[in-house]
């Protein structure tokens, strides 16, 4: 009995040392290594103190901010343990009925309902914490954000630019924007106008 318990003590041992111990420790000294940003979050900084991560997105309602996706998470937005989408299908009524709501909510801030309504301003995401937006739902706000600040709407204009990502690598995903990163760069450009 002993000559079959010993090789299965040992095996634990050995896969627990190599599994639970030195391989996290190697990744993680690794990543602190060559990718120490990521490694910590991707957080955004802002006079020296974290306000965000450049991967989680946050909750922004006053009209003078760019507003993200929605989120799905509950009870509280953007939520990372409670990370996921509504699971509500296209053809169901309680989508149709949010989506009619998000649009209300879009036309009572003042924005400008003339143009069609970029969908990830008015669906959520997967995951429900997504930091981005399209360029074009970015482009859809210039004028609310424009108005609520008291700036040229072209000035804003171009710090969505200034803050638009293209695709990974040239081909991978579609151009984004940061709407963390835009609404600090907003605040910045503001203070110093």
């Amino acid at each position: 009995m002993k000559t079959l318990i010993r090789p299965l003590v040992v095996i634990f041992v050995v896969l627990t040392a190599v599994t639970g111990l030195a391989y996290p420790a190697v990744m993680t000294v690794f990543g602190q290594a060559v990718f120490p940003s990521q490694a910590n979050g991707s957080l955004i900084e802002k006079d020296g103190k974290a306000v965000g991560s450049a991967l989680i997105g946050q909750q922004f309602d006053a009209p003078k901010y760019f507003w993200g996706r929605l989120s799905a998470t509950s009870p509280m937005p953007y939520n990372a343990t409670g990370s996921g989408g509504s699971n509500l299908g296209p053809l169901n009524p309680s989508l149709a009925d949010q989506v009619k709501g998000r649009i209300a909510a879009l036309r009572d801030a003042g924005t400008d309902m003339s143009k069609p309504v970029p969908v990830d301003l008015v669906t959520a995401s997967a995951s429900g914490l997504d930091p981005e937006i399209t360029p074009a739902a970015a482009a859809y706000q210039v004028e609310r954000v424009a108005k609520a600040r008291n700036l040229a709407p072209d000035a804003v204009a171009q710090l969505v630019a200034a803050n638009t990502k293209g695709r990974q690598f040239g081909v991978l995903g579609e151009p984004r924007v940061n709407v963390l990163k835009l609404n600090l760069a907003l605040d910045a450009a503001q203070a110093a106008h």
